[in-house]
């Protein structure tokens, strides 16, 4: 975290409704039930993502990363209207080929910031998620969309090619031949048909993307601190494997949780018919 970004903290304890600022354009809050809210706040650029803005969100990353009082990350837009909009293409178009060159791995860290957390993240999509803005709810594990909702990779479109992870996530969702056509056409898939082909998870009402994806976050945060990261890490890192190696990715998941805490904690509470009470350890 920068200088800047420290002297613009609010308030940086685990309090719900607690507000951390990274930058300009990145906020923090906390909420009850050991939820984190990664807000992307640049309305007047319908959060196209600057060099400032992209050392925001990894600043802001890697804060999440090692607090273990957060157990989900839901990922939002304060616009009305848009999501993310994609990379800053007005930044870009001032860069020269060498300036171009040293912007690459702070745009990178942006989308392995969110992509690397090592808790269960949910993206909170409505109107335009498109280009690097659809690339950052990719590198959630699940994205809650509204009618609203329209979602694409764009960027063969202005001569380059999804560069934050789009060509490896896309298909990972939904399949190689589908990603190819989405992104070979460069086409903006409205919300039903982005349901439909499985681009985001779920689709609800309206305006309701944030509450949804905070009560999913809430529902999801109940569980094993331990177990979340661990099965997290085990679906991330086994995804695309042989079966064989995927199920000793998992083994060694299961080892790491086994003689937990959280472990000795749920199976005492199961058995006197409580709710567990986990020591995240």
């Amino acid at each position: 975290m920068t200088e800047q970004d420290g002297d613009q903290d609010r308030d940086q304890g685990g309090e719900q409704g607690a507000e951390r600022r990274f930058g300009e354009y990145v906020a923090v809050r906390r909420h009850a039930s050991y939820i984190a809210e990664l807000s992307l706040d640049r309305p007047k650029a319908m959060n196209a993502v600057s060099s400032e803005m992209a050392r925001s969100i990894a600043a802001a990353c890697e804060a999440l990363a090692t607090d273990r009082d957060v157990r989900v990350v839901v990922l939002t837009s304060t616009h009305e209207r848009a999501f993310c909009v994609g990379a800053d293409l007005k930044e870009r178009n001032s860069l020269t080929d060498a300036e171009l060159i040293r912007q690459r791995p702070v745009a990178r860290a942006a989308y392995t910031g969110v992509l690397e957390l090592p808790m269960p993240t949910v993206a909170a999509v409505h109107g335009f998620a498109l280009g690097g803005g659809f690339e950052l709810a990719l590198a959630c594990d699940l994205i809650v969309a509204d009618g609203t909702a329209v979602v694409g990779l764009p960027e063969v479109s202005v001569g380059v090619i999804p560069g934050g992870g789009g060509t490896q996530l896309l298909p990972r969702r939904v399949g190689a031949a589908r990603a190819a056509e989405l992104i070979f056409s460069a086409r903006r898939v409205a919300a039903e048909e982005a349901r439909e082909l499985g681009l985001v998870d779920s689709l609800v009402a309206d305006g309701q993307d944030r509450t949804e994806a905070l009560a999913l976050a809430g529902r999801i945060a109940g569980n094993s601190p331990v177990g979340l990261r661990a099965a997290k890490r085990a679906l991330r890192l086994g995804h695309g494997l042989d079966l064989r190696t995927g199920l000793e990715i998992e083994d060694a998941a299961w080892r790491s949780v086994a003689f937990s805490g959280d472990r000795a904690e749920g199976v005492a509470a199961f058995n006197e018919k409580r709710r567990p009470e986990w020591p995240g350890e």
